[in-house]
């Protein structure tokens, strides 16, 4: 797996100005991007609106951010150049010039090249290239519970457990003929009385296709 560091910036991010500076993040509008950002007829600026006001982005009404102080844009945008810059940095492992790959909504946020002449690519539908895992990923279904398991019973039990695993990942939409049994964990709880053993069950299947 690769190594992954994760900051607040994003499309929802607050820009802020205080002492002198422009902060955008780590506070976040978050899924109410919609409603109140100000690109959406909201109150708030985010992220978004400095990118429609600075000509990066397309979205909502760029009329409401036309009145934007260019100055608090342009500030607002070096931040966040230079906070991915910094986390690249942090994630190098050597001194070799390192390729940014920008994808997502939020890649709108970055110019074409970051500080520390880092150039920044975006490769074909990279708007929604982040949405590429969800799509093609498994549904899953968990259990883990203590089990009061009676004597004569842990057969049964367990054909429970990963019955119930099978059943929940079907419920999220997994195809029943596809479904599997992919983890399996038994541990006895001595000090616990009826004989009593955690079970962790996990199930998987493939996207149940054209189900509403």
């Amino acid at each position: 797996m690769p190594d992954v560091l994760s900051i607040g910036i994003g499309g929802g991010s607050l820009v802020a100005e205080g002492n002198g500076q422009v902060t955008v993040g780590p506070r976040s509008v978050g899924y109410r991007l919609t409603e109140e950002a100000l690109v959406f007829g909201g109150r708030t600026v985010t992220a978004t609106d400095i990118a429609v006001a600075a000509g990066r982005a397309e979205v909502g009404d760029a009329d409401a951010v036309a009145d934007l102080d260019p100055t608090l844009v342009k500030a607002a945008l070096a931040r966040v150049a230079a906070d991915i810059a910094d986390a690249v940095e942090r994630m190098r492992t050597s001194p070799d010039p390192l390729p940014v790959v920008a994808v997502g909504g939020g890649s709108i946020l970055l110019p074409d090249d970051l500080p520390g002449s880092l150039a920044v690519h975006r490769p074909e539908n990279f708007a929604v290239a982040n949405a590429i895992g969800a799509a093609i990923a498994q549904v899953g279904g968990e259990v883990d519970r203590v089990y009061a398991i009676d004597p004569g019973r842990r057969d049964a039990v367990v054909d429970e457990a990963r019955q119930e695993a099978v059943d929940r990942a079907i419920a999220a939409g997994a195809d029943p003929a596809a479904v599997r049994i992919v983890d399996f964990d038994e541990v006895p709880i001595p000090y616990l009385p009826g004989n009593a053993t955690r079970i962790r069950c996990k199930a998987v299947g493939d996207l149940r296709l054209g189900v509403a």
